[in-house]
């Protein structure tokens, strides 16, 4: 099995997608069946995946490669190392259990669960690709599911839907209602998430081609570029080359991050989404655009990103701030849950610009930890949604007494989120605090406040959802009884304090993919040794700088090769 392993995660969400195509609507159990299966083999992969990672040994593991193009240099080439393999478990857990968040979904069911399931595998693939043009081509396809996800099965905010004239005729189609960002329709949220990340996926494939046209070596081959590439001593309008692909790199991916200030089409998309598109918009879409940026610029650009990097620095203290407090002020629950995660982004691009071995760790667990937690708040604002059919929060309360089960899971979701011991957010945290409070103090006391701030808004929506009186026409929402509705989220509580208190696979997992990548960038060797006590893999950072030469982007200094390559 392990040498198709990746290739039964990618494909068979896709071999579901086109099973269901010749499904009929009429047969509701079978089309549910089918994604439930699909999903299922893509999880039990993922699994099998994850524990079969060999993190002594490091580097690209499950390495597969088919020649695509021999002329242009394109090949599918798949492989994890330590920072894809669990955001792959991250992107099959969430696929599985949003299967089953959306199981009562009776509107077009087989055209629903097509769409998640290319949008799962989408993002799957970018995690797995080492040639950047796959990378591209996957990250790409997953902004074509979110459209119609949101456009066809979405909904519409409160104030959009109590837009009216004096005479009662709706404006919600007005040229004047683009401009009301308070009332937005799907319809408005889908276009928006379309347009903001076609526009910057272009400044990322730019980047990309400036990378394949300068390489020298004609090929899209990661692996390659990062040994070979040289474009650092190329004039071009009063810099060099390498800083402008790096900008380009950057910012191209950090829209769908969603880094401060373009971040503003995801709190909308996430309230127009149905509940598993959010739970995969949260809980992976976003984390794409951290993920290219390791995987291109931090492998491609060491020397630069490691110039460059404090750009992320200032820029990350806004996303903390500006969504915690747009978070607390919020009145709609997936509003607050969506710039909550816009906030807690800015995490993991603190953790990223660091550059430090405990902190870029924090970074990819933290990522891992966000898309469970996230992704329970989701589900269970889908299902407070679909029995009270409003997300307004000041016109809700008391239903902890309908809905117990759901109440309780809601505690344990925030508490999650705000990164209470107990559970992987909490490791992930600090993690980021302590590797960044060296280069950082500043970001690091942002990101302190902006705890207390999480603490607030979930604690706020917790008790406006679940707790005071209730109004009487909420009396017939019930609770979720069934194992259907309660399997998605026992799933990922599991997972979140599973890994939190037992964390060692997966950081010996993240520190096997993220040491050789800080010592390429920080330009010391990293020499494998294995630590004492409870299996803990460690790794001794050697110096290799030469005194006299310095360290910039024009006269690098010579690398030897790591210890920890991996195969290729």
């Amino acid at each position: 099995m392990s040498d198709y392993t990746l290739l039964y995660i990618l494909f068979a969400p896709f071999a579901g997608a086109i099973a269901l195509i010749f499904a009929s609507n009429r047969q509701a159990l079978l089309v549910r069946g089918i994604a439930a299966g699909s999903a299922g083999i893509s999880l039990l992969a993922s699994l099998y995946l994850f524990y079969a990672y060999d993190p002594v040994k490091g580097g690209y593991q499950f390495v597969q490669k088919y020649e695509w193009s021999k002329q242009l240099g394109i090949a599918l080439h798949l492989g994890v190392d330590g920072i894809g393999t669990p955001l792959v478990l991250a992107s099959s857990i969430l696929l599985f259990a949003g299967i089953f968040v959306s199981w009562h979904i009776k509107d077009r069911t087989k055209e629903f669960y097509i769409w998640l399931l290319i949008l799962a595998a989408a993002t799957i693939g970018v995690f797995m690709s080492l040639d950047l043009f796959f990378l591209y081509f996957f990250y790409e396809m997953s902004v074509i599911p979110m459209y119609l996800l949101l456009g066809m099965w979405g909904s519409h905010t409160k104030k959009y839907l109590e837009m009216t004239d004096p005479e009662g005729l709706k404006l919600r189609d007005s040229v004047g209602f683009i401009f009301n960002f308070g009332a937005n329709s799907k319809e408005y949220a889908a276009m928006k998430l379309v347009l903001f990340l076609s526009a910057f996926a272009v400044a990322a494939l730019m980047g990309i081609l400036l990378i394949y046209r300068y390489s020298g070596l004609n090929t899209f081959d990661i692996l390659q570029l990062r040994e070979h590439a040289n474009l650092m001593n190329i004039p071009v309008l009063g810099t060099t080359l390498d800083k402008i692909i790096w900008v380009l790199i950057f910012f191209g991916f950090a829209s769908i991050a969603p880094l401060w200030p373009l971040h503003s089409w995801s709190p909308v998309g996430h309230a127009a989404a149905p509940a598993a598109t959010s739970m995969l918009h949260a809980g992976v879409l976003m984390k794409l655009g951290h993920f290219s940026i390791i995987r291109v610029a931090f492998e491609i650009l060491p020397d630069t990103t490691r110039e460059l990097m404090p750009i992320a620095a200032v820029l990350c203290m806004f996303s903390i701030i500006y969504g915690g407090f747009v978070a607390f002020y919020a009145k709609d629950t997936k509003y607050v849950i969506g710039y909550s995660s816009s906030s807690h982004m800015g995490y993991v691009f603190l953790g990223m610009a660091a550059l430090d071995y405990i902190s870029l760790s924090g970074a990819v667990i933290y990522m891992f930890a966000h898309a469970m937690a996230t992704g329970m708040l989701f589900a269970m604002a889908g299902w407070v949604y679909d029995q009270t059919h409003t997300r307004d929060i000041p016109s809700l309360g008391g239903l902890s007494n309908r809905m117990p089960f759901i109440a309780g899971c809601f505690v344990i979701g925030c508490m999650a989120s705000i990164g209470m011991p107990g559970t992987v957010n909490f490791i992930a945290e600090v993690m980021i605090i302590v590797g960044s409070w060296s280069k950082y103090p500043l970001q690091v006391i942002v990101a302190v406040v902006g705890i207390v701030l999480t603490l607030a808004y979930l604690f706020k929506m917790m008790r406006g959802l679940f707790y005071g009186p209730m109004d009487q026409k909420y009396s017939h929402s019930h609770d979720a009884v069934a194992a259907v509705d309660r399997l998605p989220l026992l799933i990922m509580i599991s997972v979140s304090i599973g890994f939190g208190l037992f964390p060692m696979h997966l950081y010996n997992v993240v520190r096997s993919g993220v040491d050789p990548l800080v010592a390429r960038i920080t330009q010391v060797v990293p020499v494998a040794h294995t630590g004492e006590g409870a299996g803990m893999t460690g790794v001794t950072m050697m110096p290799e700088r030469t005194p006299d030469v310095p360290l910039v982007a024009n006269n690098p200094v010579p690398r030897t090769p790591h210890a920890s390559r991996g195969s290729e």
